[in-house]
């Protein structure tokens, strides 16, 4: 069977990147359940807002890298910035409050961040800011650079022999740091580009620039593209890293079953589809609010839809922004972020976590 890997930018639980099986990590965990759900009652979990322990960015630069789309890059610059590796991405804390992640694409040796934010006018406004707010000399704020997507190299931790990069418009963001450090490694790689139009893709220009590697294939000249076509020859000892679209993500993932010879690698932007759900109801507890949550619809959704202010970012289950208190039902946990003591404490995601039983949930909402 085909190796995944960074599914759904699925991170560490820990800033330290320790495993929640970790031996003593459950010792420690276990010794401290009790006293932290005995302490819940008189305590209520936020995400940390920005603040003194973030890190400031000013706007230096902004341009539109891809005007069919409507895509603006960002430099972002501050004070000694963490060093980060290709597939990193930014939690970024916007003036509103809002927290969005976004792909550094620029040069990890660069003394300056660079994003790149697509504007989806129908989403939940995070875009929408960026595009409309954050002029040069702007402020944002940052806990550092994070990598759910991180790029391993053969003969530095993997043993393939090769790379096949697929990208698909705004994917290309977490993409084109990956090229520049194969290129500089000398390590065998190919990769295609796809996209409505030459004007819809991001950064045409600079991937153009690494020469034949490359194939660009856009809708409007080669029609949509087969498997096949987005995996080309993908020789055994092949590690493929997509970015993409659900559709592509989708069609590369089912050609791939089989190919224990293939690694895969994927990421996505948008939130994953829900599997094996049941309906239930959510209970707003400050004013009795009740909401339908479908058997294919999230919590996060069904609140969004109601009208209830609810936090979150990711929509993925790894970020801890939408980190709400469940004050009564019991809740199936699909999350690889929360610790034993939180779920202890009667915290959920509600991303991507559901009710256990099907019966409802109140919400410290």
């Amino acid at each position: 069977m085909t190796r995944l890997f960074s599914q759904f930018r699925q991170t560490p639980p820990s800033p330290s990147g320790r495993l929640r099986h970790d031996v003593m990590l459950g010792i420690a965990e276990t010794a401290i359940a009790g006293m932290f759900a005995a302490s819940a009652a008189v305590r209520r979990v936020r995400m940390p807002a920005a603040g003194p322990d973030t890190i400031p960015l000013t706007v230096t630069g902004r341009r539109v890298v891809a005007h069919d789309q409507d895509v603006v890059e960002l430099t972002l610059a501050g004070d000694r910035l963490p060093r980060w590796f290709p597939g990193a991405h930014l939690d970024v804390h916007l003036p509103s409050g809002r927290v969005r992640q976004y792909s550094l694409c620029g040069d990890p040796d660069s003394a300056e961040y660079r994003i790149a934010v697509r504007r989806i006018p129908d989403g939940g406004g995070g875009s929408v800011e960026v595009h409309d707010a954050l002029e040069i000399g702007s402020t944002v704020h940052t806990h550092g650079p994070r990598n759910a997507f991180p790029l391993t190299v053969p003969g530095y931790g993997s043993p393939a022999r090769r790379f096949r990069f697929i990208a698909g418009g705004i994917g290309i963001t977490p993409i084109l740091p990956m090229l520049g450090l194969a290129r500089r490694l000398g390590v065998d790689w190919s990769m295609v580009y796809t996209g409505r139009s030459v004007d819809s893709l991001p950064f045409v220009d600079e991937v153009t620039a690494f020469g034949a590697a490359v194939d660009i294939r856009t809708d409007d000249r080669h029609g949509l593209p087969a498997a096949a076509e987005l995996l080309g020859d993908c020789a055994d000892g092949t590690a493929v890293y997509a970015c993409g679209p659900a559709p592509m993500l989708t069609a590369v993932r089912a050609a791939l079953v089989g190919r224990d010879d293939v690694e895969l690698h994927f990421e996505r932007f948008a939130a994953p589809p829900v599997t094996d759900g049941r309906p239930f109801q959510a209970t707003v507890a400050s004013t009795g609010q009740q909401v339908d949550v479908g058997a294919d619809e999230t919590l996060l959704a069904a609140l969004r839809r109601a009208g209830v202010d609810a936090s979150y970012s990711c929509q993925q289950g790894f970020c801890g922004t939408c980190r709400t208190r469940v004050l009564a039902g019991s809740v199936e946990h699909r999350d690889t972020l929360l610790t034993g003591p939180e779920r202890a404490a009667g915290l959920m995601l509600t991303c991507v976590s559901r009710a256990g039983d099907g019966s409802g949930l109140t919400l410290d909402l």
